[in-house]
């Protein structure tokens, strides 16, 4: 199997966000990333915006319309405002993330043994908003991980 790339564009939004206006902006950095050869594109998406905003994520998906074979993926945390993204843009991959508003960066997964009850119905509507080839992903991390 190889292994694909799909750039995450949340620390470019981040400079963004840091200064007046919309530089640099998430959207042409997609697009130059895809343009090289990226197979997709990730963000996740936190409800105080410290990155990605609300109106980056539609915007992202009609880029990536005009990329067909590559995927979007969209990744938080299901109890916060990750499945209304979900809802309404339909990613290709869905990756849930424990994260609280309060840390800066994730780094856990699910404890599938506490949690997994309650995130099966999130992990239904996920899967039933996709196309037959999209997928939804999953961390099921129990530690940290150097690869997130």
């Amino acid at each position: 199997m190889l292994t694909k790339l799909s750039v995450n564009l949340n620390k470019i939004a981040l400079i963004r966000n840091s200064r007046d206006g919309n530089t640099p902006s998430v959207t042409l950095f997609g697009a130059v990333a895809l343009k090289a050869g990226a197979a997709g594109l990730t963000v996740h998406p936190r409800p105080d915006e410290r990155h990605i905003r609300r109106d980056d994520v539609p915007a992202l998906a009609k880029l990536l319309r005009n990329w067909p074979g590559r995927e979007f993926n969209i990744e938080g945390n299901p109890f916060m405002n990750l499945m209304e993204h979900v809802r309404e843009v339909r990613p290709d991959q869905v990756t849930f993330v424990p994260d609280s508003e309060s840390q800066k960066t994730s780094d856990h997964g699910f404890n599938l043994m506490e949690q997994g009850e309650k995130l099966r119905p999130l992990i239904a509507e996920a899967k039933a908003l996709r196309s037959e080839e999209r997928r939804v992903g999953k961390e099921c991390r129990s530690r940290w991980s150097p690869y997130h």
